[in-house]
C-alpha cells in the first residue's frame, strides 16, 4: 500500500531582501525597494520581506528629522508605491516603515497584498535612542488572514520577547515576518552564529511557526548593522540564508505554511502550544507581579 500523498496547498516561496537604506535619502531607498522586489517577484517570489525603516534610514539626529522622514499609512507616496508593486506583481509585502499618525511618529511595519493594504504593526519594544522618536506601539501583535496564509509581523528587539512570538502563534500565525535593524551584540564571538539568527530559530522551534527577517546591513552615522537575514522551518532549521554579514542579496525558500499547524504535534503526546500549564503560569505570574519580582 503506497504511502499518502503529502499535499502543497499552501507553498509560498518567501524572499527576505538584505539591503541598505540610506538615512534622509527617502527617494532613493524606495526606488531601491522597488528594484529589489521587482527582482524577488521575477524570481517566482509570492512574500517579500523588506528591513526596518527601509524607506527613512534608521539613525536620525533629531525628532525633525524623523518627522520630516514620516508618512501616513496607507495614503503616503511608499505606501502607494508598494500597492501598485504589489498588484501589478500579484505579491504580499511586509515592510519597514516610519508611520506619522498626526503628531505622533511610529516605528512600523505595513503588509500590503495584490488589492491593497492589509494592516499595519506598530513595534512595540523600543530599542536605545527609538525611544527619543517614536511611541510604543499601540496595536497590539495582529495575525492577518490572506489568501497565502496567516501572516504576523513585528519588528527586531520585539523577537527579544518570547511573548511576541507566542502571542502570535496562538493566534494562528503560520509565518511571522520580521523587518529588522540588527546591531552586534556584546560578547559576539566572530566564529559564533548572530544572537539573532539564534533567537529566531529558537522562537520558530518553540513556537511552530516559520520566520522570514530581513536585515539591512551598512554603516550609518556609526552604527553598523550585522545582515545575516534568514528564514526558519517551523521546526527550527534554517531553510534560506542566512545571507552575509555586509553584502545587499535577496535570501529566498519555499514553505508549505499548511505544515505549520498540521505538524505542530510532535508525537502522540506532545503539543507545544497544547501544552502549556497555563493554571501554573498565571498564578506564578501573578504572585511574581504582586510581590514585585521584575
Amino acid at each position: 500500500m503506497s504511502e499518502p500523498r503529502t499535499r502543497d496547498e499552501a507553498v509560498v516561496k518567501i524572499a527576505c531582501v538584505q539591503m541598505e537604506p540610506v538615512v534622509g535619502q527617502k527617494e532613493r531607498n524606495v526606488r531601491r525597494t522597488l528594484e529589489f522586489i521587482e527582482q524577488a517577484a521575477a524570481n517566482g517570489a509570492h512574500l517579500v520581506v523588506l528591513p526596518e525603516l527601509c524607506n527613512s534610514g534608521y539613525v536620525f539626529e533629531s525628532r525633525q528629522e524623523a518627522f520630516s522622514l514620516a508618512e501616513e499609512i496607507p495614503n503616503g507616496p511608499t505606501c502607494h508605491a508598494w500597492k501598485d508593486i504589489a498588484r501589478q506583481r500579484g505579491l504580499h509585502i511586509v515592510a519597514g516603515i516610519d508611520e506619522r499618525d498626526g503628531q505622533a511618529l511610529y516605528n512600523a511595519a505595513v503588509l500590503i497584498g495584490p488589492s491593497g493594504h492589509v494592516g499595519t504593526f506598530r513595534k512595540l519594544h523600543l530599542w536605545n535612542e527609538e525611544n527619543l522618536f517614536f511611541e510604543p506601539g499601540n496595536l497590539g501583535f495582529p495575525v492577518f488572514r490572506t489568501p497565502l496564509g496567516r501572516i504576523a509581523t513585528f519588528i527586531c528587539y520585539d523577537g527579544w520577547f518570547p511573548e511576541s512570538y507566542r502571542l502570535c502563534a496562538l493566534q494562528g500565525a503560520d509565518v511571522v515576518c520580521i523587518p529588522t535593524n540588527w546591531v552586534p551584540i556584546p560578547g559576539q564571538e566572530k566564529d559564533r552564529e548572530a544572537m539573532a539568527n539564534i533567537l529566531c530559530m529558537a522562537s520558530a522551534h518553540a513556537n511552530s511557526v516559520f520566520v522570514a527577517a530581513a536585515d539591512r546591513v551598512g554603516v550609518e552615522r556609526g552604527q553598523p548593522f550585522i545582515g545575516q537575514s534568514l528564514i526558519v522551518s517551523y521546526t527550527g532549521w534554517t531553510i534560506g540564508g542566512p545571507a552575509s554579514p555586509d553584502r545587499e542579496e535577496i535570501i529566498y525558500a519555499e514553505a508549505n505554511l499548511a505544515d505549520a499547524r498540521r505538524k505542530r504535534n510532535w508525537n502522540e503526546y506532545n503539543q507545544v502550544l497544547r501544552d502549556r500549564r497555563t493554571d501554573v503560569y498565571d498564578e506564578m505570574l501573578g504572585a511574581t507581579m504582586s510581590r514585585g519580582w521584575y
